[in-house]
């Protein structure tokens, strides 16, 4: 299965139901940092009510029994898709596979798409380059036992390679051709992304900043179903 993800970047209840009062059909949309820390968990509740699933995107990163134990109230909220940082290792991905359970899609962050391989050698001191680093976290998630990796779609098809198909490779950084890439760095279309082997596109702004965000939607996911 391959789908469009919507992004629901927003800054609280009121704007993601005018936003989601525009579709009548059921979608897959992502709840992040920004939306959860301000309405918490009654949003996951009250977005799956509508009939959506959802992908969790709060990229847990920290001692393995933690992560473990939040994985565990995620699974409760009965959440579609959950991630954390690779960079956790893989004894805590192993954790957080415990926690969420065999039934949701579980996966691991590998590069962010807003780091390039400049800021990766400077900031995080990791001297291979960005493609290296990013197939060595999809790797060690794989060996974890997870069910893919959130990557940027210049790496789907080399992750896939190496991986398997059936390891899901999860893309942010897409945008169409007359869009702006705002603060990502490794961008890609929805179709390029398609052909470059993303099983799942993530898609914010295109979608909620446009005037008529269900033709937006539409438009995007039609590129990505025909490429």
């Amino acid at each position: 299965m391959s789908e469009v993800i919507i992004a629901l970047d927003f800054p609280g209840r009121t704007e993601v139901m005018e936003f989601l009062d525009h579709f009548e059909e059921s979608l897959y949309v992502k709840i992040g940092m920004e939306l959860y820390y301000q309405t918490g968990p009654e949003m996951v509740r009250e977005i799956k009510e509508r009939g959506h699933r959802i992908f969790l995107d709060l990229k847990l990163h920290d001692i393995p029994n933690t992560v473990e134990s939040a994985m565990r109230g995620l699974r409760k909220l009965g959440v579609d898709m959950a991630n954390v940082h690779a960079a956790g290792g893989i004894e805590m991905m192993e954790a957080a596979r415990r926690g969420l359970g065999e039934g949701p899609i579980l996966l691991a962050v590998t590069q962010l798409t807003s780091t390039s391989e400049a800021q990766m050698h400077s900031d995080q001191l990791i001297e291979v380059s960005l493609e290296q680093s990013v197939l060595h976290y999809a790797a060690c998630a794989q060996k974890a036992g997870l069910d893919g990796v959130v990557c940027s779609p210049l790496e789907a098809q080399q992750i896939a390679n190496e991986c398997g198909e059936e390891f899901l490779r999860v893309t942010p950084g897409i945008r169409p051709a007359t869009s702006d890439v705002g603060d990502q760095k490794r961008v890609m279309t929805p179709s390029r992304a398609r052909q470059n082997g993303s099983s799942y596109i993530v898609v914010g702004r295109p979608i909620t900043k446009a005037d008529n965000p269900y033709e937006a939607y539409i438009a995007i996911k039609n590129e990505w179903e025909h490429a």
